[in-house]
């Protein structure tokens, strides 16, 4: 199946295994890219440079296919500069930037020859980023797990694609081949999946985690604005019932204040991601698990490769 992300990547099939904040692995990626597909990762993965030098080295020591890091580009992530820096030292294969302005990223890796994908929600978000060199964008639709759209794909592809020169690689609610088909069928250059990565056995997550994406259904997620400050898709476990959904009157009342709205969409991002971490890898009573409603077509814990087979 090839399509302008294939040759554009070099790789035989349209799939990019989205990068999952905690989820996403070496072990992940490189299994991935035997099968044909490529990855990315968060680079919010790894707690120091070094760290995330040695996981792109490491990579690349098991393959020369292209891969892709994650960068989160507002004010939340203060390790920006560094980690844009490495990516470029390494020479990745692309980058994906989401929850902010991409300008930054594109002026560094353009020279690079770093390919740069930037996820958006809308056409005006898109055509802004198309404005400033981006090379496809990422269509984040209502289906994605963490943070999603407001629109389907339905609505999101052929507005992009209508409007936008380059390609639109189509992110959210794919789990089997007749998504991935569907997506292509309405203009999708490829697909960025996620959630259903999350119940393999190289994913470090714990079981616990593993068996609620095979436990819970579509049904079962909700949309959370109290984690990160932007839409998230979670598990309606228990927990969340109790904690609710919806930003706090005294959040709601500091956002609408300028000068206090930066510091307060760190403050909330950095609690929200330290609640999700302490979640993913062991049992506590604060559980919330990030999944999307894909969650609905996985019935066991897989390989990497035999949910890429599944899927294709």
């Amino acid at each position: 199946m090839q399509t302008a992300l294939t040759q554009m990547l070099g790789i035989e099939k349209p799939l990019i295994m989205a990068p999952m904040f905690l989820v996403s692995n070496e072990a992940m990626i490189i299994a991935g890219l035997e099968k044909g597909v490529t990855g990315a990762f968060p680079a919010l993965n790894y707690r120091t440079l070094d760290e995330l030098r040695t996981a792109i080295r490491n990579i690349q020591s098991k393959s020369s296919k292209p891969f892709g890091i994650n960068l989160i580009v507002n004010q939340s992530n203060l390790k920006l500069e560094g980690q844009l820096k490495v990516c470029v030292e390494e020479k990745i294969g692309f980058v994906i930037t989401s929850l902010g302005s991409p300008k930054k990223v594109i002026e560094a890796c353009k020279p690079a020859r770093i390919k740069v994908f930037c996820d958006v929600v809308d056409l005006e978000y898109a055509q802004k980023v198309e404005s400033l060199g981006a090379d496809a964008l990422i269509a984040v639709n209502a289906s994605a797990g963490g943070h999603c759209g407001p629109k389907s794909k339905e609505e999101l592809i052929p507005l992009l694609t209508a409007n936008c020169k380059i390609p639109v690689i189509s992110a959210g609610g794919v789990s089997k081949k007749g998504d991935v088909e569907e997506a292509i069928a309405l203009g999708a250059a490829g697909v960025s999946v996620g959630t259903v990565f999350i119940a393999t056995h190289e994913s470090p997550v714990s079981e616990d985690y593993k068996q609620a994406i095979v436990n819970y259904g579509a049904k079962d997620i909700v949309l959370s604005t109290k984690l990160s400050g932007s839409h998230l898709t979670v598990i309606n476990t228990p927990y969340v019932q109790e904690l609710g959904t919806e930003a706090s009157w005294l959040e709601r009342m500091m956002k609408k204040h300028k000068w206090l709205k930066k510091w307060l969409k760190m403050l909330v991002f950095y609690k929200g991601m330290k609640k999700i971490e302490k979640a993913a890898f062991g049992a506590t009573y604060q559980t919330v698990w990030c999944a999307g409603p894909s969650i609905e077509n996985v019935h066991s814990i897989r390989s990497v490769a035999q949910v890429i087979d599944d899927i294709l």
